[in-house]
């Protein structure tokens, strides 16, 4: 039986500045289906989602959504029309409480007059985030009290409430624990159980194989092709993502290469109440350091307090000439980098310009006797973009107009420029597709012979066990377990150590 068609795309186009995001682009969707929706960073995919749900106007073509033309101007119209999205980045408010974010623009059945009912509205958010299995998110709680992942939780429930028609999942599991995952996955399932659909977007493509019905694939802007899951592998649709064979060469292939016994870093004692406790150990040379751990760990809050930004951070974090990292400005001017997991709030403007980023942290460097010239900063900034091979206009291009992969490179680009010899990055490659992937692993590599250190945060067990020379595990905010770069060191080692 031929299932019922739900959303049909014609002729979708979308252009920034000199660059073609989407380039008419036409595809089909039915009726309780999971589309899976994948191209390197830059093929349009985020960029094609969010004209459908009116985060972008539409640059040319039409959206018909069940036999209906729908023209959304922003996400509130979207979802009125059917149509919601769970963004890669945070998608909720600070200064509003998690009821106020899950029925922002639906507040009217809490209206009497002018007068918001909020008790009633925190009974029925706390409903339904009991109904969802979040009970321990307090509804009448201000959301800047929950970490990324609570809040990736908190926009699962004002996405879905309400039944969208569509509901577009774009990287959201980057941002949550397998638990988080699998609450996911089955909200997605309900959906298509439903008779509703998804657009599931994912640079993981094992999980993208096994969570959709089919996918389509996206190259610089352009429609390629949409095949059945069930009838392709990863190296099927690697090969129609970047139009030719890629290996599966990420990691590193030495082992038994020695680290130097130099310290560049010193830790002692470093807590952050009800976080991290009691974290001690030396970052050496040319030394790339992992750190993993499940969900709350505390791992990535060891980044934030290396480079000083734990306001109530005990304990000491001493360089090998003496000096003390005690706040941000100071690991800046002494050569420390620090690259969020929460990349669009914590490691770039995204309402800046690329030349603007880039820069910043190089500002008082590019200074001649106090005064900054515009054409040396453009030059700068050009030059290390490019080094990083960002896909982009040019360097005035707003950042908030770049794929999460671009976003990141020019993350990576501002510290390149600053020349920094410690470099903590937090999940460096989330939210990356397999070509970026490659092509950081290979900077880290060239880092690590020029002698540079790394401290590298990830939740990717793979990651870890082929970057790091040294890997931490972290549980329940305290370092539960150290292993060496080895050719026996496998997943179940680790896993041990996480629960």
């Amino acid at each position: 039986m031929e299932k019922k068609t739900l959303l049909v795309a014609e002729n979708i186009d979308k252009q920034f500045d000199l660059t073609h995001a989407v380039d008419n682009v036409s595809l089909t969707i039915s009726a309780g289906e999971i589309r899976g929706l994948i191209g390197e960073n830059g093929s349009g995919k985020s960029t094609f989602s969010q004209m459908l749900c009116g985060i972008y106007t539409i640059g040319g073509g039409k959206f018909i959504l069940d036999g209906k033309e729908i023209h959304a101007r922003n996400q509130v119209e979207a979802n009125n029309q059917g149509v919601a999205i769970i963004v890669q980045e945070m998608g909720t408010l600070s200064g509003l409480t998690v009821a106020e974010n899950i029925f922002l623009g639906h507040e009217e059945p809490f209206m009497n007059g002018i007068i918001k009912n909020t008790a009633a509205m925190n009974k029925e958010a706390q409903r339904l985030l009991n109904e969802y299995g979040f009970g321990r998110i307090n509804a009448a709680a201000m959301i800047d009290q929950y970490n990324f992942e609570d809040r990736k939780l908190v926009e699962i429930v004002k996405a879905t409430y309400f039944k969208p028609k569509i509901l577009v999942v774009d990287e959201t599991t980057t941002a949550l624990s397998q638990n988080g995952r699998l609450e996911l996955y089955k909200i997605m399932d309900q959906v298509r159980a439903d008779g509703r659909s998804v657009i599931f977007i994912s640079h993981d493509l094992g999980e993208v194989l096994e969570h959709t019905d089919t996918v389509t694939i996206l190259r610089d802007g352009e429609y390629i092709d949409t095949v059945n899951t069930k009838e392709v592998t990863e190296d099927d649709l690697k090969r129609l993502m970047v139009g030719r064979e890629i290996g599966n060469a990420y990691y590193r292939t030495d082992y038994g290469t020695p680290v130097s016994d130099e310290v560049v870093l010193s830790i002692k004692n470093v807590t952050v109440p009800k976080q991290i406790y009691d974290i001690s150990f030396d970052l050496h040379r040319g030394e790339i350091l992992g750190f993993g751990g499940l969900s709350e760990c505390g791992m990535h809050e060891v980044g934030k307090a290396i480079f000083g930004a734990s306001w109530d951070r005990e304990g000491s974090v001493t360089l090998a000439d003496g000096t003390q990292i005690n706040d941000i400005p100071t690991a800046i001017k002494h050569s420390i980098a620090y690259a969020s997991k929460d990349r669009d709030n914590e490691s770039i403007i995204i309402n800046e310009s690329i030349r603007n980023n880039v820069v910043l942290p190089s500002i008082e460097d590019l200074a001649e006797h106090n005064v900054l010239r515009s054409k040396k900063l453009t030059n700068f900034a050009q030059k290390h973009a490019d080094d990083m091979q960002t896909k982009m206009g040019s360097v005035n291009q707003f950042v908030s107009d770049l794929s999460g992969g671009n976003k990141q490179k020019v993350v990576l680009a501002r510290w390149m420029g600053k020349g920094s010899d410690i470099l903590v990055l937090d999940s460096p490659t989330r939210g990356i597709d397999v070509k970026v992937k490659q092509a950081i692993y290979a900077l880290m590599q060239d880092l690590k012979e020029e002698g540079k250190s790394i401290i590298m945060i990830s939740e990717e067990i793979p990651e870890l066990l082929g970057m790091s020379d040294r890997i931490f595990i972290m549980k329940d905010g305290k370092i539960n377990g150290e292993f060496f770069r080895s050719k026996k060191l496998d997943e179940n080692d680790l896993i041990a150590k996480m629960v």
